[in-house]
């Protein structure tokens, strides 16, 4: 990082307000970022980073397009999960 600062080139982005980091650099921690992944999305009812949705609500796909994917993906909680996007 230092040969960063020295040429110039560092850069950073502050994380906003409810944004957790998670190093998943051992196999604790990715057990540990696995079981924060689980909780939120149980507890919420969103999956956290479902590209589908990411690309519906930035107006990149269609509903269609969603439904086309979800299909192909057969009867699992996921493919269900996209079904209720709109």
């Amino acid at each position: 990082m230092n040969i960063y600062l020295d040429e110039g080139s560092l850069t950073y982005t502050a994380l906003s307000r409810g944004t957790a980091w998670l190093d998943t650099g051992n196999p604790n921690a990715m057990h540990d970022a696995a079981t924060y992944i689980r909780v939120i999305e149980e507890r919420t009812g969103l999956k956290i980073a479902c590209l589908e949705e990411v690309a519906l609500r930035n107006l990149w796909i269609e509903v269609a397009q969603v439904k086309k994917i979800s299909n192909e993906l057969g009867n699992n909680s996921y493919s269900q999960y996209l079904n209720s996007l709109n």
